[in-house]
């Protein structure tokens, strides 16, 4: 098995099953940043595959792959945009509260409990991976993007978010997320592991793939909102392609 799960970071999340769909607990900042994401998602994917934006459920039967899906807060909205949606995570616990807040909601997604390559090895392949929040908690950043580039098929989408590796991301990402605003745990994230975007599209195109786009996500501290911008400096998107051939 590649080198793509951290046994340490999966204990510490399936700790916080209980808590995802807390808008006020230990995950209140992805509740926060959620619709900037789902906003460029949708962007990034009605562009990809020229879907109808105006459609009611515009992502109908769309396979998708949300990797690292923690609670379902993509997943759900996905799901209710149409698509066909898969939510996978290495904790158990963790699919068991997604599976359960699902149920509640009605909706019919597969969550499995495993990692992107015990998937690939099933022979699955989706229109479209999903992996926000999960690069800089990956041990290999190239063996992880090149399973997600297995589970792909030909013409398929990566999107991913993660934060770059700068002073900037230092202070803000952890020493005022973590320590000083008391927005994440302690300890949720290891600077060494952030990825600039340069970084990442190398490891992209190792992996196969070709990047596509980046945007930076931008936090306002007057209005108290996050909003899509060009600042890549902390937090940031990117999709990249699965050439057709």
């Amino acid at each position: 098995m590649a080198n793509i799960v951290d046994n340490a970071e999966v204990e510490r999340f399936a700790a916080m099953a209980g808590e995802w769909w807390d808008p006020k607990g230990k995950f209140r900042p992805l509740h926060q940043i959620n619709p900037v994401r789902l906003g460029f998602l949708r962007e990034e994917i009605l562009g990809h595959t020229l879907r109808d934006g105006h459609a009611v459920k515009p992502f109908s039967a769309l396979r998708i792959l949300d990797v690292g899906c923690g609670g379902g807060l993509v997943s759900e909205p996905l799901a209710r945009l149409g698509a066909d949606v898969t939510g996978l995570d290495p904790s158990p616990e963790t699919i068991a509260a997604a599976r359960g807040h699902a149920a509640m909601q009605g909706l019919p997604i597969e969550y499995l409990a495993g990692t992107t390559d015990e998937l690939a090895a099933q022979g699955r392949v989706f229109d479209c991976v999903i992996a926000l929040e999960v690069v800089e908690h990956v041990p290999d950043v190239t063996a992880f993007l090149k399973s997600c580039a297995a589970l792909m098929q030909p013409g398929g989408l990566l999107l991913l978010s993660t934060l770059n590796r700068t002073a900037k991301s230092y202070a803000l990402g952890i020493v005022a997320a973590e320590y000083l605003l008391g927005w994440l745990p302690k300890g949720t994230h290891q600077w060494q592991r952030f990825v600039s975007p340069a970084e990442l599209a190398a490891k992209l195109r190792e992996a196969g793939l070709e990047p596509l786009r980046e945007r930076g996500m931008s936090y306002d501290p007057i209005g108290g909102t996050w909003s899509l911008s060009g600042d890549c400096d902390v937090n940031y998107l990117a999709s990249a392609a699965k050439p057709r051939s």
